[in-house]
């Protein structure tokens, strides 16, 4: 099978731990040993989150005295894609000797016209009292809103369109290669009025970027990846019980919050409803049970995996 796997930010930081190379690097490796074996026997393509990366950077250049303004966040969009990109490559290299593997820098394309420009909600970065947020704004042109008792930085989040590099992401996974590409979403591009790419402020949400990608990739299957074994029917109450296996139309009947649940639901039914294929979301020491059906919460159109034509 073909396979679109996106490894949320615990793949890499786990909550509490600080954000040293070190450490990313170690749980970059540990996530490896999970995918190496999908991809010694499917077609395997993966993305990633950078949100703790991306704040990180994002901190160190607004506070950086040598710089006139900090960097915009498709180029911190970029750098986070190129370290992680490098650990995923390296751990990858040293588990599947032999393989080709490549790891993209690469843009994905949003509409100028889309309204999230207009209502920025995807908060990024630190968390501020709100007199340190105010002066941060007026300082940077930033936007800030409340987040719960705090205040932080909020940037557009735009619906993703399409990958640049598709064509030459689809020629890479039919010659054999494991691709690693759109971490974070990729970094957000338009078309100016010329016609030519250029960068814009924003964070591309990575879930709904690794359906967009899943979908031009013909895909069979596309897996979230995360710290949670299955998605929760009323989460956090006494009723709390796991979803096994569901159809977008019962998934999207349930209730799951905006800001963590909500857009991974969103992207794995938004795929299975286009393309008729399998989508999951579940843990990532799983992913091999996920892809046989006795693991993850998994979305096909009819409720039923395995197919017998994928066994």
């Amino acid at each position: 099978m073909r396979v679109v796997v996106a490894l949320g930010g615990n793949a890499l930081l786990k909550r509490g731990q600080k954000p040293d190379a070190d450490v990313q690097r170690a749980n970059v490796i540990t996530a490896v040993k999970s995918l190496a074996p999908l991809a010694e026997q499917h077609e395997l393509i993966i993305t990633h989150g950078n949100g703790p990366q991306v704040g990180v950077l994002a901190l160190q250049s607004a506070t950086d005295p040598h710089l006139t303004r900090p960097y915009p966040f498709d180029t911190l969009g970029a750098m986070t894609q190129g370290m992680i990109g490098y650990w995923m490559l390296q751990s990858l290299q040293n588990a599947l000797p032999g393989r080709q593997v490549v790891s993209l820098v690469n843009q994905t394309l949003v509409s100028v016209a889309d309204p999230a420009f207009e209502n920025p909600t995807k908060f990024v970065g630190e968390v501020y009292t709100e007199d340190e947020a105010e002066k941060l704004a007026k300082a940077n042109g930033w936007t800030v809103k409340p987040d719960g008792e705090f205040w932080r930085r909020v940037v557009p989040s735009p619906k993703p369109q399409r990958l640049v590099a598709t064509r030459l992401i689809r020629h890479l996974v039919r010659e054999g290669t494991v691709v690693v590409c759109a971490g974070g979403g990729g970094v957000p591009v338009i078309r100016n009025e010329n016609g030519q790419l250029e960068g814009i402020e924003a964070v591309i949400d990575k879930d709904l970027t690794g359906s967009v990608l899943a979908e031009a990739m013909d895909a069979d299957a596309y897996l979230i990846l995360t710290d949670v074994p299955e998605v929760m029917r009323n989460y956090g109450t006494p009723q709390q019980e796991p979803i096994r296996h569901t159809t977008p139309f019962a998934l999207r009947a349930e209730q799951f919050p905006a800001g963590s649940m909500g857009p991974k639901v969103e992207a794995v039914c938004g795929f299975v409803e286009r393309t008729g294929g399998m989508a999951a979301i579940g843990s990532l020491d799983h992913c091999r049970q996920i892809l046989e059906g006795s693991s993850g919460t998994i979305i096909t159109p009819n409720a039923t995996w395995p197919l017998a034509s994928t066994l």
